[in-house]
């Protein structure tokens, strides 16, 4: 057949053996060819070589996975958190505005304090509680400050088959224990690193039109439909794995609830880590579903490759 070569997008990807990049390197297939680097290729910690991989491949599209995601070791290691999520997203976003190229990253619920009422807008004020919120929402303002075409996504407790989780923690505790205690007093929404790929993809889609639309670019909330709690979703984890014949040892009634008081940690935790996703699905036109749907998904596949 005839016809103009079209040409392909390249998409350079960091943190492709994290749980997100790893969906990533799937749903990106549609959008470009994917240039991902190995962690022994690359040291994000140093800012040289972050910039010099970059200026190596000279991508259009520079999607950011990798992050410093030990809430708690964080504490104690505030400078290594920030060199990982906010000055080499500073670098990330210099060379995606000097290349004129997409930046794709990633925030968090622990940007806000958790003290508002109802789900937490993309224009609430932030306020972190923790090292790991402080220095997720340093990399935002890096990113913004460069005048970047960008999109940042704030999502919350992600999860999927690979990697470490809150699901699959209870689901291994359970096995091995006849009662779990499970903190009640916080919300939010699970969100599988499933939906957060092929959401990603669907917006890069529409900002890559012919003629682009820089017009899109912006913060945006990316959660599943719905909330609750760590104490129900464990319960909901361990009632569905019981149905797809895991052999526990805890039922889900004897998951007990607790207060966050009752299990101190060195980092604080926002209470309400709910997001209002409603810019998001008016501006890409996308159904977002309820949580329990990919959670059921990621049992029936841990099922399937015979528990964890």
């Amino acid at each position: 057949m005839g016809g103009e070569a079209v040409s392909r997008m390249k998409i350079l990807l960091f943190g492709k053996e994290g749980q997100v990049g790893w969906e990533l390197q799937r749903s990106l297939l549609t959008v470009g060819d994917i240039i991902a680097s190995e962690q022994h290729e690359l040291d994000f910690e140093n800012r040289d070589a972050v910039r010099g991989w970059v200026r190596r491949h000279e991508p259009n599209i520079i999607v950011n996975a990798a992050a410093y995601t030990a809430v708690d070791r964080a504490e104690s290691e505030p400078d290594k958190a920030r060199r990982i999520n906010a000055d080499a997203v500073g670098i990330l976003a210099e060379e995606a505005h000097r290349l004129d190229a997409w930046l794709v990253h990633y925030s968090t619920d622990y940007v806000f304090d958790g003290t508002k009422n109802g789900p937490y807008r993309e224009d609430d004020l932030p306020n972190p509680l923790s090292v790991y919120g402080m220095t997720k929402l340093e990399g935002e303002t890096r990113i913004r400050e460069c005048h970047t075409k960008h999109f940042i996504f704030r999502t919350s407790w992600v999860f999927a088959a690979r990697g470490n989780n809150f699901a699959k923690t209870m689901l291994r505790l359970a096995k091995e224990r006849d009662a779990l205690t499970v903190i009640a007093d916080q919300h939010g929404a699970p969100t599988s690193a499933e939906l957060l790929a092929d959401v990603t993809a669907l917006a890069l889609h529409q900002a890559i039109q012919k003629e682009g639309r820089p017009d899109l670019a912006g913060t945006y909330h990316l959660v599943a439909q719905g909330e609750t709690t760590w104490h129900d979703y464990a319960q909901y984890v361990i009632a569905v794995a019981q149905e797809k014949g895991m052999a526990l040892k805890t039922a889900p009634q004897h998951i007990h609830p607790i207060k966050t008081e009752a299990y101190p940690l060195p980092a604080k935790r926002p209470q309400n880590s709910r997001l209002n996703t409603s810019k998001l699905t008016s501006v890409f036109g996308v159904h977002l579903p309820e949580w329990r749907i990919h959670v059921h998904r990621l049992i029936e596949e841990l099922a399937l490759q015979g528990g964890l």
